[in-house]
């Protein structure tokens, strides 16, 4: 029997149609019609348009509320494993990027922090403290360490710019690595308020550690993102079992 390869069943045309609507311009929490009105309109079954829904949530496009309906989410930002800035990453979306008022001072690096920049504990680091905005809206609250040596001057110089294209222009400092962590988390009060979510709402914990080109540590940063607006996308590969292995 001949099988119609890749051929779109009606699930399908009743998401992409409501994804074409989304992205005319739908305000997000913005409900959709239901379930029966979606099933009248392309005279399909509510089981067919049920399955759509499913998907489309299992996507991001839209959330539920038992007894409510069916709204518009806001769009998640899916991060890929690639060593960019937050501002390189909410541009190459087509995002403004933008920061909250910014902290910067300059305070003794202490165990934890000397460790990670490879410093003593007396030495002075730059402290970058600040919520990162994308389209006006909290994503990620942004503490950030680097050696006061190699930024001289950075306090007051920071604002709302990318923190890596400031080193280059300003400090002629290339980030060519990182190590990176990601853990799973919540929020606690006070960063829940930051980032405009409920408290110990879900979020990333992005613990990292940047080098430039002569491998010298130039920053040591955690991050916590938002749960419900970031996830991370990476590929993996299976690697090729030997010819006669069990």
């Amino acid at each position: 029997m001949t099988r119609n390869v890749g051929k779109e069943t009606k699930a399908d045309l009743v998401r992409r149609h409501l994804m074409s609507v989304i992205d005319a311009g739908l305000p997000v929490h913005e409900k959709l019609p239901t379930e029966r009105e979606l099933a009248d309109e392309f005279e399909i079954s509510r089981l067919t348009v049920r399955r759509a829904l499913d998907q489309l949530e299992n996507e991001g496009w839209v959330y539920r509320v038992q007894g409510a309906g069916t709204f518009v989410s806001e769009r998640t930002i899916i991060k890929s494993f690639e060593l960019t800035s937050f501002s390189e990453d909410m541009r190459s979306r087509g995002m403004v990027p933008g920061s909250l008022p910014v902290s910067v001072a300059i305070v003794p690096a202490g165990q934890r922090i000397s460790y990670a920049l490879n410093l003593t504990p007396s030495d002075s680091v730059a402290h970058i403290r600040r919520v990162r905005t994308a389209d006006d809206a909290p994503m990620c609250l942004e503490n950030a360490w680097l050696p006061e040596p190699i930024v001289p001057g950075i306090v007051g110089a920071l604002g709302e710019s990318s923190l890596y294209e400031l080193l280059e222009q300003r400090y002629n400092v290339q980030i060519e690595r990182a190590d990176q962590i990601i853990r799973a988390t919540v929020l606690d009060p006070d960063v829940a308020a930051l980032l405009n979510v409920p408290a110990f709402s879900p979020a990333f914990l992005v613990s990292r550690t940047s080098y430039d080109v002569r491998g010298r540590a130039i920053e040591y940063a955690e991050s916590l993102y938002r749960g419900d607006r970031y996830s991370y996308e990476l590929t993996v590969q299976r690697r090729s079992v030997r010819a006669g292995a069990e």
